[in-house]
């Protein structure tokens, strides 16, 4: 990154280019409320923001502190580098960024009305009435009030009303929730990853024996659930491994150190140090930090890290042996 400039301003209309801001950008009188703010490239700012409109059109960037625009945050298609919000980011309307180019990285929650994301990664989770995600890391849950779009995403969990799934999905805990019956697009698939060996995949090591990925099947695994009080009654499905989770928990001992893993990426910026998760197989220090997380769980993604299938089959007396 160039060496920024510092800047101080008392505009109405903010246009940052090579510029580190040292300190918040809010409103000190009403006139400044309806302020806007366009990151053009190559820009640090330190604290807290907010404005209106925030628009980013290039990376290098980074926001330190608190996010909030009155009616929309967006990130231009042809972005390129990397944009990282370091804490929680909300919009009373809509967050956009249909880039294809850039590294996008939310390191903690995002909540607003819509939200469109391609290409992003976020430690925390997703709160909004109607969201879409392409090709997106979620180490936390995605919940809508309205519906939910994924396409070729890893979800901590999701919760929504509707749900459509297209491409092939990940979901790293063991259940997903919905009211409407899933509509999943021919030829798309739906994995859980609660048994897959994630600590010995982010060290590059070999996987364990009984681990894998389990491709669950919207129609056989569907478990339909009905909650009802005085006055209503409401439909929840639930879409769940946690049968063969259970069943493969009284043989593991070790839990392949994704609750660590998992817990450590959902932290983000709020990690005290860096931990390092051991030694990878070139006997070199691995540190969890969100660049490698992301780095990690993009190459599940994309398929150039394989994980192999769940066997499913247990061994009857390695059970009992660990009763006696």
């Amino acid at each position: 990154m160039k060496d920024l400039m510092e800047l101080r301003f008392n505009d109405n209309n903010i246009q940052l280019r090579d510029n580190l801001v040292k300190g918040s950008i809010l409103p000190e009188k009403i006139s400044e409320l309806n302020r806007s703010i366009t990151i053009q490239a190559n820009a640090i700012i330190e604290g807290a923001v907010y404005a209106t409109k925030i628009e980013i059109q290039n990376g290098d960037t980074e926001i330190k502190g608190a996010v909030f625009a009155k009616n929309e945050i967006y990130v231009n298609s042809d972005a390129t580098g990397k944009i990282t919000f370091r804490k929680s980011v909300g919009s009373a309307n809509s967050i956009v960024s249909r880039a294809h180019s850039c590294d996008l990285i939310f390191a903690s929650d995002i909540n607003a009305k819509t939200i469109s994301l391609n290409n992003a990664f976020i430690s925390g989770s997703i709160y909004g009435d109607e969201i879409i995600l392409n090709n997106c890391i979620v180490i936390g849950g995605v919940f809508s009030t309205s519906k939910l779009e994924l396409t070729n995403c890893i979800v901590g969990t999701f919760n929504s009303p509707a749900v459509t799934i297209s491409q092939t999905n990940w979901l790293l805990l063991p259940s997903a929730f919905s009211i409407e019956k899933i509509n999943i697009i021919p030829g798309s698939k739906l994995y859980n990853l609660s048994l897959a060996d994630l600590g010995s995949l982010f060290k590059g090591n070999k996987q364990s024996k009984n681990s894998g990925k389990i491709e669950l099947n919207v129609e056989q695994d569907e478990i339909k659930s009905t909650l009802s009080d005085d006055s209503s009654q409401k439909t929840i499905r639930s879409y769940s491994a946690i049968g063969k989770v259970l069943a493969a928990d009284l043989i593991e001992t070790d839990k392949f150190q994704n609750h660590f893993l998992l817990t450590a990426a959902s932290l983000g910026p709020q990690l005290l140090k860096i931990y390092d998760f051991g030694l990878d197989r070139t006997g070199n220090p691995i540190y969890l930090s969100v660049d490698n997380f992301r780095i990690f769980f993009q190459n599940i993604l994309n398929g150039k890290t394989i994980i192999q299938d769940l066997s499913g089959n247990f061994d009857i007396a390695e059970i009992t042996n660990r009763f006696k």
